[in-house]
């Protein structure tokens, strides 16, 4: 089987972005890979951490003005924006198998004028796809999200029964054609605590979640729930189960993120292109010291490597 070439962003470039793309110099393997970044930026900050650059392939993309490790500059936020533009292109155009991203500064992007709630959201706009998924795996978990990067104030209205129900319908068939599970069973949580206690504790459950599962079930859809979500995670639950969605960013992620911060993986579901992720932050503190992991990058790009590899 030919080696499949995965595209790299190296993020925000005053994060650690540049520096675990280093990491990717060793990796080897049956895997192409090209670091989308700006040459000059990439070879400093190898030099700085006294790391090879040598084997590493970069595409080279120009900064717009100088970086200085740790130090955000708003000037530079198109250049994150163009990285991830040439990444999608080349996914596209057959360039690319699929794309890896490295953390980007959600902020900084947002003080340049220019608006972006986060890769998930950004990726579905351009490629025009009218419902993704986050998901995070890792530790033994695939921990997918009825909503993404909203405030918690927010969250409530954003569930529906109808776009619930789409978003179990994209992470079963992610689950069956990405990762090859035939018929995956998935656990649901609650909203509320408790998974509302019988509308004591709130009625999301019975008016909006419970619906929507049980017309999922009706499509033939292995689904379990509403479960409360502080015991959804125990080890008796969590048996024989392929995905867990969580209705909000931290309810399933805190979770995931215990189990695996340093190996987690963010795919996105439902996209027409392949697209894993780093499951941190750009650690500004770290960038340019040495002590960023890579682990979750070398996790992200071997997920992305045997999704491409052997797709169901």
């Amino acid at each position: 089987m030919t080696r499949p070439c995965l595209a790299v962003t190296s993020g925000e470039p005053a994060g650690i972005g540049p520096d675990i793309c280093l990491a990717l110099a060793d990796a080897g393997g049956a895997t192409d890979v090209v670091v989308l970044g700006d040459r000059r930026l990439i070879e400093d900050r190898a030099r700085q951490l006294g790391k090879p650059c040598t084997g590493l392939r970069i595409l080279d993309i120009p900064l717009r003005v100088p970086c200085i490790p740790g130090r955000l500059d708003a000037a530079n936020a198109p250049y994150v924006i163009d990285l991830l533009d040439r990444a999608l292109a080349g996914c596209h155009s057959g360039e690319f198998a699929g794309m890896v991203t490295a953390p980007v500064h959600k902020g900084v992007i947002n003080d340049a004028g220019i608006p972006f709630t986060g890769h998930t959201e950004y990726l579905a706009e351009k490629t025009g796809t009218p419902r993704v998924v986050m998901m995070l795996a890792g530790g033994g978990l695939r921990v997918a999200l009825a909503t993404t990067h909203l405030p918690l104030k927010d969250v409530p209205a954003a569930i529906q029964t109808d776009e619930l129900r789409q978003v179990v319908r994209i992470v079963a068939r992610d689950l069956r054609e990405k990762f090859g599970i035939p018929r995956p069973r998935i656990l649901v949580a609650g909203l509320n605590p408790h998974a509302g206690e019988g509308g004591y504790l709130g009625r999301e459950e019975i008016e909006v979640i419970a619906p929507a599962l049980d017309a999922l079930r009706a499509e033939g859809i292995d689904v379990i729930g509403p479960l409360p979500a502080d015991t959804l995670f125990t080890r008796n639950v969590l048996q024989g189960s392929d995905a867990q969605l969580a209705m909000y960013h931290d309810q399933g992620l805190a979770v995931l993120k215990y189990a695996a911060f340093e190996e987690g993986v963010n795919i996105t579901l439902g996209l027409p292109i392949l697209r894993t992720s780093v499951d941190h932050g750009t650690a500004l503190d770290l960038a340019g010291t040495g002590r960023a992991d890579p682990g979750s990058l070398h996790a992200a790009v071997k997920l992305a490597a045997t999704i491409a590899m052997h797709p169901a």
